[in-house]
């Protein structure tokens, strides 16, 4: 039996069968690189995320202060810093337990993002310590983040967060700064920040320092 074109219907077969066959390969082959590409998406979420906040970690703070710092200077561009912490966080998880703990790190943390988002996506959250955070406001002077920066303030203080049907307030501290021209270092700017944040904490907490 003969075939259109002068295949044998044998071969008209085997060809069709090649051509199913390469079909699968390649469906699998592009279905593999979609997995790999949704895998490395997947880690490098992992690896810049903090796991019981989801706020970005430390590890991506350094990148991105780095990266806006020299952007800065290089540009003459503003750029500010904020850094609070939970007041007396100790003495949370000391009388509530570290699950309490963690559901206050977990509730501030979606505070301020809700906030962060409703203002402008650009500016980050990271959690940089235990029950420390800090927000990076890229091209903002100091003027332009205090707005956000009491938004959060006022936000955060006197917060009551649900826990085993008990009321847990909390309180913040926070420091605040612009980068300097005296400024070398990313972190000669960090140290700045963190002295404003030790200051509010070493005369009464509940304050934001700006120097």
């Amino acid at each position: 039996m003969k075939v259109k074109f002068g295949f044998s219907w044998t071969t008209y077969v085997q060809e069709l069968s090649y051509l199913v066959i390469f079909e699968l390969l390649l469906y699998s082959y592009v279905r593999m690189l979609f997995r790999d590409d949704r895998l490395k998406a997947r880690l490098a979420e992992v690896a810049s995320h903090d796991a019981l906040t989801k706020a970005l970690n430390y590890s991506a703070y350094e990148t991105e202060v780095k990266y806006l710092f020299k952007n800065s200077r290089d540009n003459n561009l503003s750029f500010s810093m904020v850094m609070f912490d939970i007041d007396h966080f100790k003495r949370v998880n000391d009388t509530y337990g570290h699950l309490a703990g963690d559901r206050v790190l977990q509730h501030t943390v979606d505070v301020v993002q809700t906030i962060l988002n409703a203002n402008d996506s650009s500016v980050k959250l990271y959690r940089t310590g235990g029950e420390e955070f800090n927000v990076l406001f890229p091209n903002y002077d100091l003027r332009g983040t205090q707005i956000i920066v009491e938004e959060i303030f006022t936000a955060l203080n006197h917060l009551k967060v649900s826990f085993d049907n008990k009321e847990i307030e909390i309180s913040v501290s926070m420091g605040v700064s612009q980068i300097s021209n005296k400024d070398v270092t990313p972190n000669d700017f960090y140290k700045r920040v963190d002295n404003n944040l030790y200051y509010s904490k070493k005369h009464g907490r509940i304050q934001i320092t700006t120097i």
